[in-house]
């Protein structure tokens, strides 16, 4: 169902002759690495480590696993480039394949009270949007895909915190339909309020998601009160390279201010297990990825809250700020 573009990484290998390479590749492609491996090392001539680390996204470059390893590159699958990395980085997108003529079909009357409409998607299905967008205006709708802004490097992309791309055209759009997973469409859902279709091409369905905005909402609410709360805040700072939100400056300054005590820590991965052992800490502010609080909120025993969020807590932002400029 992907292309892997295999023809077009090998040439690039060739071209850049590095020695050895470390070889990332998302959970759900996961089984393609080592048909992969092979490949790179019997066509390219070239050795090839498999991360068996998650990847989550482009943010989440194995840098560090790179440099143990004494790899010269890093090949990178499922993703397109997010931010500059201090390392050599080949991206592969591998595009979503498989025809979604049907299903696209089964989108319209999901979308028959919406006239202008903002079209979106996550990078495998980019290629797919002037499809998809023939398809809507010849069914008398409007069609409007952002141009890139922020981490995006393609027009009409999404990632999982970037969205301001929609922010700039959401005044003049009455839905978003985004080609994708849950993921993104949730995402999409908290960055902007108006309704986000999903053409799920995975699961073959068309998910509208207002419910599951409404309850990540009611979530992040009792989550910023009961933080309001708290007497001692923890201040995770991520060492991911591409995962840095927020100024740990800014959070230091302001809890001074309110009188409340911190300490700060740095995090690879965020979970539960490593953050019940700071048993004296109230609340958690985590300055990495801010999908890690919104999206695990059930795993984790403590309240863990966004940068934005701390702002609501401190006083400098409002709840209603979040509900009309997004969560993300």
């Amino acid at each position: 169902m992907y292309d892997f573009e295999e023809e077009r990484l090998l040439k690039e290998l060739k071209q850049r002759k590095p020695k050895r390479v470390l070889l990332q590749v998302p959970e759900g492609l996961k089984k393609e690495a080592v048909r992969l491996a092979e490949l790179i090392q019997d066509k390219a001539k070239v050795q090839v480590v498999v991360s068996g680390e998650p990847l989550w996204g482009a943010c989440d470059i194995a840098i560090s696993e790179a440099k143990i390893i004494q790899a010269d590159l890093i090949v990178i699958y499922g993703h397109a480039p997010f931010y500059k990395p201090s390392f050599p980085v080949v991206y592969v997108e591998a595009h979503y394949r498989k025809n979604i003529d049907k299903l696209l079909k089964k989108t319209l009357p999901e979308l028959k009270a919406y006239t202008n409409i903002g079209l979106i998607a996550s990078v495998q299905h980019l290629h797919q949007l002037p499809k998809v967008q023939e398809v809507l205006e010849k069914a008398g709708k409007k069609v409007i895909i952002p141009l890139k802004k922020g981490h995006a490097f393609y027009d009409g992309q999404v990632l999982g915190c970037e969205y301001n791309a929609l922010k700039i055209v959401s005044k003049n759009i009455e839905a978003f339909l985004i080609l994708g997973n849950n993921f993104h469409a949730l995402g999409a859902a908290l960055a902007v309020p108006k309704p986000i279709i999903l053409l799920d091409p995975y699961n073959e369905e068309i998910a509208n998601m207002d419910a599951l905005r409404n309850k990540i909402i009611k979530q992040r609410f009792a989550a910023i009160e009961k933080a309001k709360e708290a007497k001692t805040f923890g201040i995770i700072v991520g060492v991911k390279e591409g995962q840095q939100f927020g100024s740990v400056e800014y959070a230091m300054e302001r809890l001074k201010k309110v009188g409340k005590k911190y300490v700060v820590i740095t995090m690879n991965e965020i979970t539960n297990d490593k953050l019940v052992n700071l048993y004296n800490v109230d609340v958690f502010v985590e300055l990495a990825c801010p999908r890690i609080a919104i999206e695990d909120v059930a795993k984790f025993e403590k309240p863990l809250l966004t940068a934005r969020e701390f702002a609501v807590v401190v006083g400098d932002s409002t709840w209603e700020d979040l509900l009309n400029r997004g969560f993300l």
